[in-house]
C-alpha cells in the first residue's frame, strides 16, 4: 500500500479509549487521518453512505452497545468494497476462542488494549507498519499483536 496518509477508522464506545488511541496515533511516525465512531451502527452507516473516503484500516472494539464488534466485522466482510480492508480488533478482552473466531471471520489482526500509553504507541506503529508496509520489507504477520 505505502500511502502517504493512512485513513484510519476507529469504532469504540469508550470516549477515553478513543482519546487515548487518537493521541497515541498522532505521535507515531506514520501520518494518519482518523475518523472516530462510538458504536458499530455509526461506523456501518458511514461505510454504507458512500460519502466516506474508504478507510485504509478499521480498528474495531468488540464490546459495544447496539452492534458489537463481531456483528460489525461480519457486516464489513459482507461488503464487496471492504473485503480487503484490514480490520484490526482492538479490545480489552482476550479469550482464545473469541480470537480464533475473529480470525476465521476475517479480522486481520487482534490488538489487546495495553495498559500504558507508550505500549499503545508501539503497538499502533507495529499495526500500521503491517497495514502500510512503510519499511519496504515484509513484516511477519502474527494475528495477535503484543509487546
Amino acid at each position: 500500500m505505502n500511502k502517504t496518509i493512512l485513513n484510519v477508522f476507529l469504532a469504540d464506545d469508550d470516549s477515553d479509549d478513543r482519546t487515548f488511541f487518537s493521541d497515541a496515533l498522532r505521535e507515531i511516525p506514520i501520518q494518519t487521518k482518523i475518523s472516530e465512531f462510538n458504536n458499530g451502527v455509526d461506523l456501518m452507516a458511514e461505510l454504507l453512505s458512500g460519502n466516506a473516503n474508504k478507510p485504509d484500516v478499521i480498528f474495531l472494539d468488540l464490546k459495544m452497545p447496539m452492534m458489537d464488534g463481531f456483528e460489525c466485522l461480519a457486516d464489513i466482510r459482507d461488503l464487496d468494497q471492504y473485503t480487503d480492508t484490514p480490520v484490526i480488533i482492538y479490545s480489552t478482552s482476550f479469550h482464545p476462542k473469541e480470537i480464533t473466531r475473529l480470525s476465521e471471520m476475517g479480522a486481520s489482526l487482534y490488538l489487546q488494549k495495553p495498559s500504558s500509553y507508550n505500549q499503545l504507541k508501539t503497538l499502533l506503529h507495529k499495526c500500521l507498519r503491517y497495514v502500510n508496509n512503510t519499511e519496504g520489507t515484509k513484516i511477519d504477520k502474527e494475528f495477535v499483536i503484543s509487546i
